[in-house]
């Protein structure tokens, strides 16, 4: 959900997906590579994400990660689950009324 999050706004190197969701988050949120390419993988052979080669800023060669069609109505459908479960969660925490 964050990756498609973040490539929803335009297209991004796994750096800079990883980079944009660690400042975004304040430091709270952290995409390892071990993690982050697995995942980007995976949005690539579902058709939520295609790749192409290009260069980045430091000249060197990357894959340019961008959100599909598809993936844009995967991450409103995630956006939506993930509204309910904060939502049930806020009700579990809430204090108890005596």
């Amino acid at each position: 959900m964050l990756i498609l999050q973040t490539l929803k706004r335009g297209p991004a190197h796994g750096y800079a997906i990883a980079r944009h969701i660690r400042q975004v988050s304040d430091e709270i949120l952290q995409a390892e590579e071990g993690s982050l390419y697995p995942a980007l993988a995976r949005l690539l052979r579902d058709g939520l994400v295609v790749a192409e080669w290009g260069t980045s800023a430091s000249n060197r060669k990357v894959r340019i990660y961008r959100i599909t069609p598809q993936g844009e109505a995967r991450l409103e459908q995630q956006v939506c689950e993930f509204d309910r479960l904060l939502s049930g969660i806020a009700r579990v925490m809430r204090p108890a009324e005596s």
